[in-house]
């Protein structure tokens, strides 16, 4: 895969025959044959015969994990101390202490890191920013995120707890990532009051949906729901302050709806901010730092305090922290 309109196209290895620019977790492919078929269908030029082998191989610069959330930890470590830049799909780990792990390794091998949290770089999240930031809401006075889809087979790897499965895991990630983001404008960041969950029939210890209240040291309030067996797709933020709100209806998947709709007491308008893949925003931003050191707002840190998040929901919600997976 390359990306056009830098000065050196990325050289991207990707682990399995997930597509690169879709938000939807695929299961790995670990035969030659899906691999090739994946390469023709999305102009890869090379096909690697094991993950082993594309970490090994010297023209390799960026690894893409887009593995089953068990497989993200073992793989970001590998990839890592092959010395590769790394762009993981979220979660970056299976739980804090993996991250931390995570953490260690990407400072020793002194490559980028970066958690695949695509959203932010689009206008519809800088633009929420934006306006709480101007001051035209007034103080923040509370941020309620959903993240919902339909419910994937039973067999899909999300509703595994071995393979680090959950409704959190792979859709409330967002809800709290976003609300971490809303730090700067809140006093600082969001501290966990209390999370309650629901089990998947079938399935001990994963969970299909996820409520979470947070409160920020300024005293707003946060609410992050998540529902991985809800009737439709809905992945919205809205943001209230003293003097009105925001609401983005897909903040997530704003090339589905790029709405910002702003309401306060001179009336409502609604902003339109561009169907372009929030996936081409973010590795845009990858490249712009690999090739010429421009800043990032997503790292290492930024990862394990997102997982610790994680797993201080489960603990509070009686689920158990996802599982580690050995290679």
């Amino acid at each position: 895969m390359t990306i056009e309109s830098v000065p050196e196209p990325l050289r991207v290895g990707v682990l399995g025959a997930a597509r690169i620019t879709e938000r939807s977790l695929v299961g790995p492919a670990r035969d030659r044959s899906r691999a090739e078929a994946f390469a023709a269908a999305h102009d890869v030029e090379r096909v690697a015969g094991s993950y082993a082998e594309l970490l090994a191989d010297p023209d390799v610069e960026v690894v893409y994990n887009p593995l089953a959330n068990g497989l993200h930890g073992p793989w970001n470590l590998a990839a890592l101390a092959a010395g590769k830049h790394v762009l993981t799909e979220k979660p970056s780990a299976s739980d804090a202490e993996e991250a931390a792990e995570v953490r260690r390794a990407a400072a020793a091998s002194g490559t980028v890191f970066m958690e695949a949290f695509h959203y932010l770089f689009h206008p519809v999240t800088r633009r929420l920013h934006e306006i709480l930031a101007g001051g035209e809401l007034g103080t923040l006075r509370r941020v309620e995120t959903l993240v919902a889809i339909p419910a994937p087979d039973d067999s899909d790897p999300r509703w595994s707890l071995a393979l680090a499965g959950g409704a959190l895991m792979d859709l409330g990630c967002y809800g709290l990532h976003a609300t971490r983001m809303l730090a700067p404008w809140a006093g600082g960041a969001p501290r966990l009051l209390s999370a309650r969950a629901g089990e998947r029939a079938g399935a001990p210890g994963v969970d299909e949906w996820l409520d979470a209240e947070l409160e920020f040291p300024g005293g707003a309030r946060a609410s992050a729901r998540c529902h991985m067996a809800y009737g439709t797709l809905e992945m919205s933020c809205r943001i209230v302050g003293s003097r009105g709100e925001a609401f983005a209806p897909n903040f997530v998947l704003p090339h589905q709806d790029d709405r910002v709709v702003i309401r306060t007491p001179e009336g409502e308008r609604t902003e339109h901010l561009g169907t372009r893949s929030s996936y081409t925003y973010q590795l845009e931003a990858l490249a712009a730092r690999l090739r010429h050191g421009a800043p990032l707002p997503l790292d290492a840190d930024d990862a394990v305090e997102t997982m610790t998040l994680i797993d201080a929901c489960y603990r509070a919600a009686g689920l158990p922290i996802r599982p580690r997976t050995t290679l």
